[in-house]
């Protein structure tokens, strides 16, 4: 099945994206002031939970280099887009590139239902305890996050094996979580070409750890509640839901984006041959 868009509908989706990239807005007063307590938390949270916490965000922190046990696999995706189109069995990860955009998305919204299932589940459970299993839940959601996002990549047709796509994966991680001001950095940085964009993003990370630091603080006020053990239950539920619900719809639209100016450029080039 080979790509089917117009030029038309292809100028006319990137707009729709282009809109909701202007509708970010910047993080309420609140969730800002809410980071605060996460300075504190480090301080009353037992050694043993704090130790098991950065034993994790030190194994999520080396996917930015290796891609380490968070590469996900590309025969889930593959399975899905085989049942929604009734593809061929020799259909790969390298024919997804050719579909068209809607089998894309299609494939995309379904990993983000699934995974944002999930979540809801994993903030239930760690809400339970309070307190106490804040410090292995925000690891935890990092990861879930890193792997959603894996999966949209794949959705869209692009190799998250790839540092250059896991730096590109980061960047996305930094979108869903950073106030207006970061959301519009980001964007001029993605606006880039690959090149660009790939080394201007490895020299501001700076290393993971402090994407990592970031992303935990940027949860802001929304954790807090999830503090009080069992009425933690509910918002950790409802707050991880979101969370994850947000990162995905993040990485649609910012992979959408992509690739439909990959098309836009393909067409272009061909009206330039002709």
């Amino acid at each position: 099945m080979l790509t089917i868009e117009s030029l038309k509908f292809l100028q006319k989706e990137l707009k729709s994206v282009e809109k909701w990239e202007k509708d970010q807005k910047d993080l309420w007063f609140w969730e800002k002031l809410g980071r605060i307590p996460f300075k504190l938390l480090d301080k009353i949270t037992p050694k043993f939970l704090q130790d098991k916490a950065l034993q994790i965000v030190d194994e999520i922190g080396s996917y930015v280099h290796t891609g380490g046990k968070y590469l996900v696999s590309e025969k889930s995706i593959i399975k899905k887009f085989r049942e929604n189109g009734g593809l061929p069995e020799d259909f790969s990860a390298g024919d997804i590139a050719k579909l068209p955009l809607g089998a894309m998305d299609q494939t995309a919204s379904h990993f983000k239902r699934s995974r944002t299932k999930m979540a809801t589940v994993q903030g239930a459970t760690t809400g339970v305890g309070g307190l106490f299993t804040l410090g292995i839940d925000i690891p935890i959601i990092l990861g879930l996050s890193l792997k959603t996002l894996q999966e949209i990549a794949i959705s869209y047709g692009y190799n998250p094996n790839s540092k250059e796509e896991r730096i590109f994966i980061i960047k996305c991680l930094q979108f869903a979580s950073s106030d207006y001001v970061g959301k519009r950095a980001i964007l001029e940085q993605l606006s880039m070409t690959d090149a660009e964009r790939n080394r201007q993003a490895i020299s501001q990370l700076q290393g993971w750890r402090e994407v990592i630091a970031a992303y935990r603080d940027n949860f802001g006020w929304k954790k807090l509640f999830q503090m009080v053990p069992v009425a933690g239950i509910v918002f950790g539920a409802f707050i991880n839901k979101s969370t994850i619900d947000e990162v995905a719809e993040t990485g649609m639209m910012l992979y959408r984006k992509r690739r439909i100016l990959e098309r836009i450029h393909q067409f272009q080039q061909e009206t330039k041959d002709e």
